[in-house]
């Protein structure tokens, strides 16, 4: 969730589809053909059986839900496989995990830069097997100076991956790429549920060879899903890039297509990165508050990502239904600030006494925070795309994906540095910010899409 160089009208639409536009501020004047579809079509097991882009798109969802499965098993044993298993501090594991963020955040333009060159399907396979090669390395290094570039290589094959993925579901999918977006969130969630399942069967036997068993696991996981990716159609569109003879959808001049010059993308691109909070609020936030600021049961902690998975699964893909083109993006993005303002009034508010009132609270802050996402998950993916120009859309995207990597890097700093420190006043703050960053940018995406709407073709 590939791009290569071509024209603006072979680009967004998927194989068996000629001659229609791509969707774009366009898709505000034009009935999206398979609109219906989406919201008719059945349940979310009968849009995985006929998924926006046939045959392709359902062997990408599985490679995708097997290898959210592998990492949903490193993400629940890889801190306890450092600290019990290899032996480091929580210095050295921090310090790691940060530089490993910061690789994830170079992988994003990376893979999107090399798209615009390369055919995306062996740039995906690369980093399936990149990623298999630095884990099964994890393995037989115990040395910190070795482990820390290898930590780097998994998390920025990971984030290539990503950007790669997105980049083949515009072209495979077309104009019903929000109903594919739905759906490969479902089918991550799931594989992420499952792998979480999986650690913990492995975390309950505690030994070094459980470790190894979950790590390899992992490993297996990529190897299954690189298999997956070749057996996958090139999507349409990886010929040399060819320049249009006007802008699109909002996008720079046609003789400048980098977005590092592109400042409105730019604009859009650092003003996602604060609407990309409730990842670390989920994950960081909610635990720590409840933990050290009320006396509710530690208990309640796998919940909220119980809670998560559950609602994300059922839900997306009615949320993506209701948001089918770029204006409509737009105007979603101030129900994500709405959402996350709530969330943080009932941390502010949460009892600090009383384990069933605290309890009920953070659920209930849980569950607005999951609210956030299923809209963040619509409008971030659909304004990347609308707002980046056809012919340039591989390395626009590339940047886009900077966004979640950089806040995965600085979210859990602001909130345990900043906004814990300052109790129930921080999160209202929080809150605020987030929701005026939100509405600044619902402003500034709907400029740009009404002005490649009235530019003379």
């Amino acid at each position: 969730m590939g791009r290569h160089g071509t024209t603006g009208q072979d680009e967004a639409h998927g194989p068996g589809v000629t001659g229609t536009p791509a969707a774009g501020p366009e898709a505000a004047r034009v009935p999206d053909p398979g609109a219906e579809g989406d919201a008719s079509g059945g349940g979310l097991i009968a849009q995985l059986r006929r998924p926006p882009g046939g045959r392709d798109a359902r062997i990408m969802l599985l490679a995708q839900l097997l290898d959210r499965t592998g990492t949903g098993v490193w993400a629940a044993s890889s801190v306890l496989f450092f600290t019990f298993v290899v032996g480091l501090d929580a210095g050295r594991l921090g310090l790691m995990l940060g530089v490993g963020a910061v690789a994830g955040i170079a992988g994003s333009p990376i893979a999107g830069h090399l798209a615009g060159r390369f055919p995306v399907r062996p740039l995906l396979i690369a980093c399936h097997l990149l990623r298999l090669a630095a884990l099964c390395a994890m393995l037989g290094v115990s040395r910190f100076e070795l482990l820390l570039p290898l930590v780097a290589l998994t998390h920025l094959g990971d984030r290539a991956a990503k950007t790669l993925e997105m980049l083949f579901a515009t072209r495979v999918a077309g104009e019903r790429r929000a109903t594919y977006q739905a759906l490969s969130r479902s089918a991550a969630n799931a594989g992420y549920a499952v792998g979480a399942g999986l650690a913990a069967i492995g975390l309950a036997v505690g030994t070094r060879g459980a470790y190894e068993v979950l790590i390899l696991g992992n490993a297996l996981s990529f190897l299954v899903a690189s298999a997956l990716v070749w057996r996958t159609r090139e999507p349409r569109g990886h010929r040399r890039l060819v320049t249009p003879a006007r802008p699109a959808e909002g996008g720079p001049p046609a003789g400048r297509r980098s977005p590092w010059r592109d400042r409105g993308y730019l604009r859009f691109v650092l003003l996602d990165m604060p609407l990309n909070l409730d990842d670390s609020l989920l994950n960081v936030g909610l635990p720590l508050w409840l933990v050290h600021h009320t006396d509710a049961p530690h208990a309640v902690v796998p919940a909220f990502l119980a809670l998560n998975t559950v609602l994300v699964v059922v839900l997306q893909l009615a949320v993506s239904a209701r948001v089918r083109t770029p204006q409509q993006a737009a105007s979603a993005v101030a129900w994500y600030g709405s959402f996350l303002f709530g969330a943080c009034a009932l941390l502010a508010l949460t009892p600090a006494h009383g384990p069933w009132a605290a309890s009920a609270t953070l659920l209930g802050a849980a569950v607005l925070v999951t609210a956030a996402e299923l809209v963040r998950s619509v409008c971030s993916w659909e304004l990347a795309v609308s707002l980046a120009p056809h012919g340039a859309r591989a390395s626009y995207l590339g940047v886009a994906g900077i966004s979640p990597s950089a806040q995965k890097a600085v979210g859990p700093l602001l909130l345990t540095g900043a906004v814990m420190v300052t109790g129930p006043a921080g999160w209202l703050a929080l809150g605020a910010g987030v929701a005026g960053v939100a509405l600044v940018q619902r402003r500034s995406a709907r400029r740009r899409l009404d002005a490649a709407l009235t530019a003379p073709a």
